[in-house]
């Protein structure tokens, strides 16, 4: 197969960056599809942790080439940051590895004060955005007023459209929010900065990508956040503000559906969940800090705490219908090692009925209670596994489960965070 797309299967946080560092040995093409800065990717290269937010985690392997596709919004104060951040510590990038969509629309400064705004005047009822303004310039791009990297270029078009904006933006921040107003000045003062670092490395990706296509090149095509945060198929309102499932490479990327040939799944050993919505499986107590703190679950992008709980094979099974998954990547399984019983919830008990789906309404997901199969746990050290026959029985008919549960093979098993703590159960490329 020439063309991957990897997905998060639960609430993102799976692992997905170690999963596509992993794949990017032999792809060609690494493309982000969807999705803001307000996710991230931590990965381990030979001992060194680096967190990716914005830029593809193939930009790590010198020879690939990294590309932002149109259904990506950037911030590009937090892409400059991380483009330095990566330069300082010896990662090449240049306009030769790394393209951007011209497309891409921009996440303005007063994106961000208007997602903090509106959050903070939501009080309890708030949804738990990173604030980091992605909800904000999706509206904009939907209301067809959102600026593009591509305005860059012209910055007398891109000052023109500002002030068109800012009539709109400083009424809501100053007139309702009781935010200090936005300057133009200040905007073009960024705007031109942007413009000097930024439009070299711009793009028309779908174009690029459909050239790749020709020449039978390998493209992997990464998701931010996962299935259950999709805005259309997730646990709505909480969640992102853009469509993680697999199929959504085809817009945000522009791939013909019929040029998707595999579809990888991650799933984490357990589940997590960063900042508020509903979470069956949740554990509240010593079990779920246990998995915290082995786990090290803690945002990337935000540094929040998150929540911890068993994994949940009624998410799983919808984020692999929804997206047509192939096999599932099944990630930090070395963090369960330690607990005397494993668990999956297999169902959920909803008034005195067993359930095997996830209820759109989130007053009625709130009140499932998951119906747990108990299996036995294990105490061994799986960092140095590399085959399946290497990892303890328990470890292995915990893994059969969670796959039959899921409703996918099983296609790699991370048993540690770096590359080659990794057991390869199918080739992609």
């Amino acid at each position: 197969m020439n063309n991957v797309v990897v997905f998060g299967s639960q609430w993102g946080d799976e692992g997905k960056g170690k999963i596509v560092d992993l794949l990017t040995d032999k792809a060609d093409l690494v493309v982000r599809f969807q999705g803001g800065n307000n996710a991230g990717h931590t990965l381990m290269v030979d001992g060194e942790k680096y967190a990716l937010h914005l830029i593809p985690s193939g930009i790590l392997h010198p020879g690939k080439l990294a590309l932002i596709a149109g259904g990506v919004v950037i911030d590009p104060e937090g892409l400059l940051k991380e483009i330095d951040a990566l330069t300082a510590r010896g990662i090449t990038i240049t306009p030769d590895n790394l393209f951007i969509s011209e497309k891409a629309h921009i996440v303005m400064p007063y994106h961000r004060l208007l997602d903090l705004a509106r959050e903070n005047l939501q009080g309890v009822n708030k949804i738990g955005t990173t604030g980091r303004g992605i909800g904000p310039a999706y509206e904009d791009k939907a209301a067809r007023i959102g600026l593009r990297m591509g305005d860059l270029r012209n910055l007398d078009y891109f000052r023109e459209k500002t002030v068109h904006a800012l009539l709109e933006k400083n009424h809501l921040l100053n007139g309702f929010y009781q935010v200090p107003s936005v300057k133009l000045v200040d905007l073009m003062a960024l705007a031109n900065v942007w413009a000097e670092r930024l439009t070299p490395f711009l793009s028309d990706t779908a174009r690029l990508i459909q050239s790749a296509l020709g020449r039978g090149d390998h493209i992997l095509f990464e998701g931010a956040q996962a299935v259950q945060l999709d805005l259309d198929h997730g646990n709505y309102p909480f969640v992102t503000s853009s469509n993680p499932i697999a199929g959504s490479v085809t817009v945000g990327a522009g791939l013909a559906p019929g040029k998707i040939e595999g579809v990888l799944a991650v799933v984490k050993a357990y589940s997590t969940r960063v900042g508020l919505g509903p979470f069956p499986t949740e554990l509240k107590e010593e079990t779920g800090e246990y998995l915290r703190t082995r786990g090290v679950e803690f945002g990337t992008t935000t540094g929040r705490p998150r929540r911890c709980g068993w994994p949940d094979s009624v998410v799983i099974r919808n984020s692999v219908e929804l997206c047509g998954a192939d096999h599932l990547a099944v990630t930090k399984l070395d963090v369960l090692a330690g607990l005397p019983e494993l668990k999956i919830a297999t169902q959920y008990l909803l008034d005195g009925e067993k359930i095997d789906f996830i209820p759109a309404d989130i007053q009625t997901l709130d009140c499932c209670q998951p119906v747990y199969e108990k299996l036995a746990g294990f105490n061994v050290d799986l960092k140095k596994a590399r085959k399946i026959t290497d990892l303890p029985k328990a470890a292995r008919y915990f893994l059969d489960r969670l796959s039959e549960l899921s409703g996918a093979p099983l296609g790699l098993v991370s048993v540690g965070p770096n590359r080659e703590e990794t057991i390869i159960l199918h080739e992609y490329f």
